[in-house]
């Protein structure tokens, strides 16, 4: 029997390919692969896709034991360390959704940097739908997302959303049709893991904190990053390719 969650590495590539409903061996198995990727030099880039019926169905609420509160809880935060581990990588994260996304697994869906979806996927918070609140972090990453009005709405009707409508709220990056899935997902995957990706994680940190910074502190932060960014070798690599009028090498930085 195959791992509920598989991770394999090739040529500055990361895939987490994720299978079945979250139960507690699922959420252990994401924790323990999105967290081996810290420090890793060789990812530059991570992507998330399901298989079969689902991206991801959200939970398991028939696998719960009779502690069904400690059960939960632990469930929860076994989800959420390998979350915090796949935001807090420099290597940008991808989320190629073929199928539906529900409950947790829209929040996995929302943790990744950009999402693109086949025009047959479906999205729903789910929790309400079976009296819960949320976790995954979707009432931090949803309202970024989408906007407080449409985040709430979204979260207390758990009402299903289609790919194209999805696209037009925020909760992924664009649709596209079936077919063109996985193509479109490569060329993008394609450009991140070339591109720079210490830069790429100063830009998620900034934005993470943007929400809840002042105008004031924001430029301080974006000062100390660009400076730092300017300093590394990444940024050293690009503003010699600038100067000298050539196409960057991000390659191995």
């Amino acid at each position: 029997m195959s791992a509920p969650v598989q991770l394999t590495v090739d040529d500055g590539v990361a895939r987490l390919t994720l299978d079945g409903p979250i139960t507690q061996d699922w959420a252990d198995a994401f924790a323990a692969c999105a967290t081996s990727l810290t420090g890793r030099e060789d990812v530059r880039v991570v992507v998330l896709g399901g298989t079969g019926r689902f991206f991801c169905p959200g939970g398991d609420l028939g696998s719960m034991d009779e502690d069904v509160e400690s059960a939960v809880r632990h469930l929860a935060q076994t989800l959420h360390v390998g979350l915090l581990a796949l935001r807090r990588l420099d290597a940008p994260s991808v989320a190629r959704v073929h199928a539906t996304a529900a409950g947790a697994g829209l929040s996995v869906v929302l943790a990744c940097d950009v999402a693109i979806a086949a025009r047959s996927a479906s999205f729903t918070t789910a929790y309400s739908a079976v009296g819960l609140s949320p976790d995954g972090g979707a009432t931090w990453l949803l309202p970024r997302r989408v906007g407080w009005p449409a985040a709430t709405e979204l979260l207390m009707s758990s009402r299903r959303v289609g790919a194209d409508e999805a696209a037009a709220l925020g909760l992924v990056a664009r649709a596209v049709d079936d077919g063109e899935l996985d193509a479109e997902v490569q060329a993008l995957v394609a450009t991140l893991a070339a591109g720079p990706t210490r830069a790429y994680g100063e830009i998620r940190r900034l934005l993470d904190r943007s929400a809840t910074s002042s105008f004031a502190d924001q430029l301080d932060a974006e000062a100390t990053a660009i400076g730092r960014s300017a300093a590394s070798p990444t940024g050293q690599a690009g503003i010699g390719a600038f100067l000298e009028k050539r196409r960057p090498d991000f390659a191995g930085l």
